[in-house]
């Protein structure tokens, strides 16, 4: 009797159902209050419950991994080599982009002046409250005055700051600190036991989070904005299959083994457009996946912050649609100049509340583009933004990969190992039972 095993849907295909049960959700209660209140509700608690074991995370892994790196050398060598990446990939991301909407001109396809505008109130001031914040405002805010109170806010670049300095100041006390050591890796273990438990949640958080963009936006708000939808995704598969596989296939391994391992990741990431809500698992599977604990630790928390592929592809798209679709044109000239304007933006809003659209309010003006355009495409903005955080969170973990290997701390016997496990995983939750 033993040889029938019971059927069990893995995690993704539970955040797929979700995901579908969602989408009928959202047309059948399309405008209705009741309904988009309630799935709001839903959607942000879940959300809550990932923002409240991302912090202490964070924390236990980088501090124990920087201890274990040990070298404030060496860990300044990383840090150099992880910000040149980023800054080189999200290069390339906003090239491409602009690459895609010169070739496909999607602006010309649409009578601008027919669209109906949503609300930008709120990105408005938000833009407003970042404006002044330039290149010292940025570095100066990366130092905690008070460490507690960055906790409290969820300020993730100056408790990656401090839980850097606190690692290399337990290696520095040698036997001392193993009691530091060993505490914040029963903390690890167990927040890592907490996020299974978070995960069992995930299909209902996901189904409550597009039920109520669906319901509030309404399939008819995509209809006319449809093919800047379609080339945006399309480009960021490119990006991914593409440029993503290229630098793999640099580093000799394959890109699809990754996309295989954070596949329910990219999922989930997709579904509740929130990077957050994988920033745990992520930071586990990694460290699986072959890369030393230390250099995921770092890549990915720093990465969520400034390596935003998706959102580079976006914004160079959305700004050459709208040029286009107000009969503006862009010499070579103006389009170097929306490149360097992207790539400083683009850092300077990193971390601020709804980033790839206020990176737009900040930029389009450069290429004479006015600022009511926004509007235009505030609508399907939600949509998008599920595509670039899945792109995103798989740049992310390249970046971990490709960091590892070049430090020469990469175990491809336990990568190989790791891969096995999920290409002989076939509708059964084996590797990743939340239990």
């Amino acid at each position: 009797m033993k040889r029938y095993k019971s059927y069990r849907l893995t995690l993704g295909w539970q955040i797929l159902i979700g995901l579908v049960l969602g989408i009928i959700f959202g047309i059948i209660f399309y405008k209705n209050q009741v309904a988009i209140t309630t799935m709001q509700n839903i959607g942000t608690m879940f959300i809550s419950l990932i923002q409240m074991i991302v912090l202490p995370i964070v924390v236990s892994c980088l501090t124990v991994g920087i201890a274990s790196i040990g070298d404030i050398k060496k860990l300044g060598r990383v840090g150099l080599k992880t910000l040149i990446y980023f800054e080189l990939m999200t290069t390339v991301a906003i090239v491409l982009g602009m690459i895609i909407a010169n070739i496909l001109h999607p602006g010309t396809m649409i009578d601008i002046h027919s669209l109906h505008g949503s609300d930008i109130s709120q990105y408005m001031a938000t833009a407003k409250s970042a404006k002044h914040t330039g290149l010292w405002d940025t570095l100066l805010g990366i130092i905690p005055t008070n460490i507690f109170s960055s906790l409290a806010s969820g300020n993730m670049m100056p408790v990656i700051f401090f839980s850097v300095f606190f690692g290399l100041g337990i290696a520095a006390i040698g036997e001392k600190g193993k009691i530091l050591i060993e505490f914040l890796q029963a903390v690890q273990e167990v927040m890592f036991k907490v996020t299974n438990w978070v995960m069992h949640a995930a299909p209902i958080g996901v189904c409550a989070l597009i039920g109520v963009a669906l319901a509030e936006m309404g399939i008819s708000a995509l209809i006319p904005l449809g093919y800047f939808v379609i080339i945006t995704y399309s480009t960021m598969i490119i990006f991914v299959l593409v440029v993503m596989g290229i630098v793999a296939r640099l580093f000799k391994f394959h890109i699809m083994d990754l996309l295989s391992v954070i596949r329910n990741e990219i999922i989930l990431a997709f579904s509740t457009a929130s990077s957050e809500a994988v920033l745990p698992k992520m930071i586990e599977k990694m460290d699986r996946f072959g890369t030393n604990q230390g250099i995921v630790s770092f890549v990915i928390p720093t990465g969520y912050t400034f390596n935003l592929d998706g959102s580079a592809i976006y914004q160079s798209l959305a700004a050459l649609f709208l040029a286009q679709a107000y009969g503006i044109h862009l010499s070579i000239g103006h389009q170097i100049t929306l490149l360097v304007v992207l790539m400083l933006t683009s850092k300077g809003m990193a971390g601020v509340p709804g980033a790839s659209f206020v990176v737009l309010l900040a930029t389009i003006s450069t290429i004479g583009v006015p600022m009511s355009g926004l509007t235009f495409i505030a609508g399907i903005d939600r949509i998008v933004d599920m595509g670039r955080t899945a792109v995103n969170v798989v740049g992310n973990s390249l970046a971990t990969v490709v960091i590892g290997k070049s430090e020469n701390e990469f175990d491809e016997q336990k990568s190989e190992k790791y891969i096995a496990q999920f290409k002989h995983v076939k509708g059964h939750e084996k590797v990743e039972s939340p239990n």
